[in-house]
């Protein structure tokens, strides 16, 4: 896949979780090469520092102009590296996109709120002869997928990276997990679900939460047998989206119960009580344990549980890895901290062990 280059917008919230689908691409992406964020607060610094303290040689710029002023490479395109709350496009944002255009760039967003709709953004970008791309812009029915039972045809093991909530990094564990098999020599492939994968290079998947709910399920086969009929992969990640007891947004049946995943692995987050923007809801963020028996009563074992750090000190984290790989009998890792290669191990049992291998 030939890389386009872009630059990020995060406006201000490049340190927060706010930022995460610039999070994503700072940590990796196939599908372009970064050449900056542009994030006034943080400008100065490298983009990666800011994120976890591991220096990837992408600075921060306070504004495009600064961008285009000092940055020895063109870029084609800007990212909007933000998730707003409802997924509207803030006037201030709005701003920041029309001096985008202005300065000859084509705009990629991830937000639920289309530039399509916006005339004034689509006059301009028409002018300028730049590209508006929404990657979140529902197929057409005539393109969508029911499900059909040929996700029967994929014989080899199929793994939901699941969460007790949304915006708990699962993306970046199944994206790891990912390169942590081929690492290892296999032919490993993640089905994106969520606007960042696509923006990171994954090549099958869908948009979850753009995709008619009679469709969901086909889709997500679709992606899958897809997958399995071009890449012949050895294992398959599907990265999760909310969470199955989530009440703003119920997710995971579908992994389990459409996708037929073999295995699951969940991920958490310890300090986070309730739900994400749901603080004075009263629905309380279930423990490992008893997610992992709903998941069991849904169909499938959870054969790991990966470790969101976020407000957490480190030896906290290891305390309550150590002691939930004691209560539940399975690894507890520490993905960001530690990486994901100790589980390499499962997996290759389940590729030994499958049909595509006998």
């Amino acid at each position: 896949m030939d890389k386009s280059n872009a630059i990020v917008l995060t406006a201000g919230y490049l340190d927060s979780d706010n930022g995460k689908t610039a999070h994503g691409l700072i940590r990796g992406t196939e599908r372009f090469n970064i050449l900056g964020i542009i994030d006034e607060k943080t400008a100065g610094r490298d983009a990666g520092e800011v994120l976890d303290g591991k220096k990837r040689n992408i600075p921060v710029y306070a504004t495009l102009q600064e961008f285009v002023s000092k940055s020895k490479e063109k870029a084609e395109y800007c990212i909007i590296g933000v998730a707003t709350k409802g997924g509207i496009l803030p006037d201030e944002l709005r701003a920041l996109l029309k001096e985008s255009i202005e300065l000859g760039f084509g705009i990629v967003n991830g937000l639920h709120d289309y530039l399509s709709d916006h005339h004034e953004l689509v006059e301009l970008a028409n002018k300028k002869g730049v590209e508006l791309i929404d990657v979140r812009k529902p197929k057409k029915f005539k393109d969508l997928n029911f499900w059909s039972g040929e996700i029967e045809r994929v014989h080899c093991p199929k793994i939901a990276v699941l969460g007790t909530d949304c915006a708990l990094g699962k993306r970046t564990t199944t994206r790891f997990l990912m390169q942590a098999m081929r690492k290892a020599g296999y032919r490993a492939e993640m089905i994106y679900t969520g606007q960042t994968g696509w923006m990171q290079g994954a090549k099958y998947g869908f948009i979850f939460d753009s995709t008619l709910n009679d469709f969901i399920s086909g889709e997500m086969e679709h992606a899958i047998v897809k997958c399995w009929d071009e890449a012949k992969p050895h294992i398959i990640f599907i990265e999760g989206q909310s969470s199955l007891r989530n009440p703003s947004g119920p997710a995971g049946a579908e992994w389990i119960i459409s996708a037929r995943a073999d295995a699951v692995v969940l991920q958490h987050n310890p300090p986070r009580k309730r739900y994400k923007g749901l603080e004075d809801y009263p629905a309380d963020i279930p423990a490992p344990k008893d997610e992992i028996e709903l998941i069991r009563i849904y169909g499938a074992p959870t054969v790991a549980l990966t470790i969101n750090t976020y407000k957490m000190k480190e030896a906290d984290a290891r305390q309550f890895a150590a002691t939930a790989r004691q209560e539940l009998g399975i690894p507890a890792i520490l993905p960001l901290e530690d990486g994901v290669e100790e589980l390499v191990p499962i997996f290759k049992q389940m590729i030994d062990e499958s049909i595509a291998q006998v």
